[in-house]
């Protein structure tokens, strides 16, 4: 089987599946395989917090063609899993340059199941198709040629619990909140904090996991229900087991500045039966001036997509201010989108992990408050557990054009959507301050002065004389290549006298002239030794080593 999850979340859910008995538990990406029975496949879909779908494989096969695809599918004993008076849908997920659209191979296997149908019963004679709450859900998984056939055993995405009957601007995914907590190590053996709680989510959740209540029991229903081989008398069983359920000893606590988003939070609390165990009020974060002993902190801030705030640079410094001044011991894991807003916290993440909320790929990080500086802190044998590492290997491959801008967006550029105002199209651009130099020469542009004010040469090529103001000869045999400042022709090179130089150095080959000015005989000199020299087999110094004549 397989079970789906977020990005950033394979390791969490992995350790769901292990400790539930599941067998054979494989982390892949945006998924987790695993073996196990019906039993199994019950339990994961009923008490696994962070999976967001459990499928079930019926066939794999390759195809190269959409032809193929059709043939393929058509052979598959459909019999077994569906009849006439049942409904389907189909759920394509598609990564190959041969199928470029899902959408047509939705079609091609539903005209297979179909054409499966009315070629045994008759026309007419067939299951009908239902794009929402159908009976059997069918998943079709094409990477390049090789397709995967599973049966989707959750139906409607496990992240909707059932106890959410209203809800803010922006809500956190639940799957996404209790992969947050679990990866924050919450277990209901301390203090949980949200002082930005929204809609609850990270309250319910966390009250549920403190009270290891399964999430899957607010569900009214799921797919595998309605499967041929369902054993009702098993999952009555496994859903109505409370044997391990347990009452929390630690406060959760959440605030938010919006009557509104209090008032949501309130209904979906008692809709999910955890009000006695959360209390929540009505409190802006920089009114926070005491909290438990030391606990854990989540939050999920305004990113200035969705939600914004009229100073968002401010909201983020007062987080950091509070976190320092109040929660001292805390662990405090925020996330966040644009990392030009997470660097007003002011303090050093301990820990960075990416992580998808919505399509906005986001970053959790943890802060460790303690007391102090941190020069304190390591002294007393304390050390920050600064993994900061990529998670998802960025730096294996190329980022695409949309990561590009994605990235942009992230640091405060609008890139693509616009999203900071003064880069919009229309906009008036910041203009860059002046300096020095360019002050200088506002008045006065520089440039490229005219040479010639109209004027050509006399000889035709458009340029002054530069010599006396005459011009340059033409060179030919009847005249003087050039002429000196006086007038006079100047002499070819060829045709003129050797000088008699005034340096006696300059004649070369007078070698007895050069002795008697360097008041020296004619025999060889030695080189000047230079402080060292090298003897084989050993370095010595200048004084060790005799002179060599060179």
């Amino acid at each position: 089987m397989v079970a789906k999850t977020f990005q950033g979340l394979e390791d969490v859910l992995a350790g769901e599946l292990t400790r539930l008995g599941a067998e054979n538990v494989t982390p892949g990406r945006r998924m987790v395989s695993f073996t196990g029975d019906n039993e199994m496949l019950y339990k994961a879909n009923l008490c696994c917090r962070t999976a967001l779908r459990i499928l079930k494989p019926i066939c794999k096969f390759t195809a190269s063609d959409p032809d193929t695809l059709y043939d393929m599918v058509k052979e598959m004993d459909w019999s077994s899993l569906l009849s006439v008076d049942k409904t389907f849908s189909i759920d394509p997920v598609v990564n190959s340059d041969t199928f470029t659209h899902s959408r047509y191979v939705t079609y091609r296997v539903k005209d297979a199941i179909v054409d499966y149908f009315q070629d045994r019963l008759g026309e007419g004679r067939r299951p009908g198709v239902r794009l929402q709450d159908a009976d059997v859900m069918i998943n079709v998984h094409i990477d390049g040629n090789r397709v995967t056939m599973s049966l989707d055993s959750s139906g409607e995405s496990l992240h909707k619990r059932g106890y959410r009957v209203a809800q803010t601007e922006a809500p956190i995914n639940e799957v996404l909140a209790a992969g947050i907590l679990l990866k924050a190590g919450y277990d209901g053996q301390c203090p949980l904090v949200d002082p930005m709680c929204g809609s609850g989510t990270f309250l319910i959740e966390a009250a549920m996991i403190a009270a290891n209540i399964n999430p899957g029991v607010y569900r009214r229903n799921f797919a595998f229900e309605q499967w041929p081989d369902f054993d009702e008398e098993l999952f009555e069983r496994l859903y109505n087991d409370d044997s391990s359920e347990r009452t929390p000893e630690y406060p959760i606590i959440g605030a938010d500045i919006s009557p509104k988003a209090i008032a949501i939070a309130e209904k979906n609390i008692k809709q999910a039966g955890v009000g006695r165990w959360v209390d929540i009020q009505i409190k802006p974060i920089a009114k926070w001036e005491e909290a438990p002993a030391a606990g854990i902190l989540v939050s999920n801030p305004p990113y200035g997509e969705r939600i914004s705030v009229d100073d968002m640079a401010s909201l983020y410094s007062t987080i950091g201010n509070r976190l320092k001044n109040v929660f001292k011991g805390y662990h405090a894991w925020i996330i966040g989108y644009q990392d030009e807003h997470m660097r007003h916290i002011g303090l050093a993440p301990s820990h960075k992990i990416s992580l998808y909320n919505g399509s906005l790929e986001c970053e959790l990080r943890e802060y460790e408050i303690f007391e102090g500086d941190y020069k304190s802190f390591r002294s007393e044998g304390n050390r920050l557990n600064k993994d900061t590492a990529p998670q998802r290997g960025k730096a294996d491959r190329r980022k695409t054009d949309d990561e590009w801008r994605r990235d942009a967006r992230k640091k405060g550029f609008g890139g693509r959507d616009g999203d900071n105002p003064r880069f919009r199209k229309g906009a008036e651009r910041p203009q860059r301050k002046p300096n020095a130099l360019e002050e200088k020469y506002r008045a006065k542009p520089l440039g490229r002065k005219k040479r010639y004010d109209g004027e050509e040469r006399p000889d035709g090529f458009g340029r002054k004389p530069s010599f006396g103001g005459k011009p340059f000869a033409r060179r030919d045999d009847s005249k003087p290549f050039a002429r000196k400042s006086d007038g006079k022709p100047m002499a070819r090179r060829d045709d003129a006298p050797a000088a008699e130089s005034e340096n006696p150095l300059a004649k070369r080959r007078n070698q007895a002239l050069l002795d008697k000015i360097m008041n020296r005989d004619s025999q060889p000199q030695p080189l000047a030794r230079r402080g060292w020299r090298r003897v084989k087999g050993n370095d010595t110094d200048s004084s060790a080593a005799p002179a060599s004549e060179n």
